[in-house]
């Protein structure tokens, strides 16, 4: 099931973009937490053992426990900002959660027994169509990731939602269909696919031309 983390936090008394950057220049990263009919909570966790905890993987399916003077909040990482062009953790929002929250959160999709499908054998491509699928869950019981067994899957073969082990009070919030989130495709469907977008390129690339040569006529 889910994984946790705990993290020790200090309370945040200035807000705004100047305060901040003081934080991160002393390697302490900006945070939130909202939720549980409470007030906003403005904090301060330390960059490393956050950063880590990111990258550790699963980190928005992570139950985790803020420790702030002397108090133990359970928290569910809702979203984050990274610096794009250094990938540097810039803020994290947290929901707060208790045993009765039920959260949405998309949980990540796990193929397994590749080489034991024929398709895959034979030269087939695992052409993903969802690598996350959005569920409800109990905030204590969010699984850490869904496995689909690729056992005897041969090319052509579908992989659709129903396939899916869903653990107690685990829901889909897709429930009007049964989706799709992968399929088995020959490599001549993945070279027409390729072929079309390529025939497409070019029909426009020449329309282009042809509309190009019409305006420099008219001139």
């Amino acid at each position: 099931m889910h994984q946790t983390f705990t993290v020790k936090a200090e309370a945040r008394e200035k807000v705004g973009k100047g305060a901040a950057r003081y934080l991160r220049r002393n390697n302490m990263i900006p945070a939130v937490i909202y939720g549980g009919k409470e007030e906003p909570l403005p904090i301060a966790l330390p960059y490393k053992e956050t950063f880590l905890a990111l990258h550790a993987g699963g980190f928005m399916t992570s139950i985790a426990t803020i420790e702030l003077g002397g108090k133990q909040i359970k928290v569910l990482p809702k979203d984050y900002q990274l610096e794009p062009v250094r990938d540097f953790l810039m803020h994290v929002d947290f929901l707060r959660v208790s045993e009765d929250t039920r959260v949405t959160v998309e949980v990540p999709v796990h193929f397994e027994n590749e080489e034991k499908s024929p398709g895959l054998k034979r030269g087939g491509t695992l052409n993903v169509v969802r690598h996350e699928v959005e569920v409800e869950a109990p905030a204590g019981d969010i699984p850490e990731f869904f496995a689909i067994d690729l056992t005897g899957l041969e090319i052509n073969d579908s992989i659709h939602a129903s396939a899916l082990t869903l653990p107690k009070g685990v829901e889909l919030t897709i429930t009007d269909r049964d989706f799709t989130i992968a399929t088995i495709v020959s490599p001549a469907a993945m070279r027409s696919e390729g072929d079309e977008e390529g025939e497409t390129e070019v029909t426009e690339q020449k329309a282009q031309t042809v509309e190009g040569e019409t305006k420099a006529g008219k001139e």
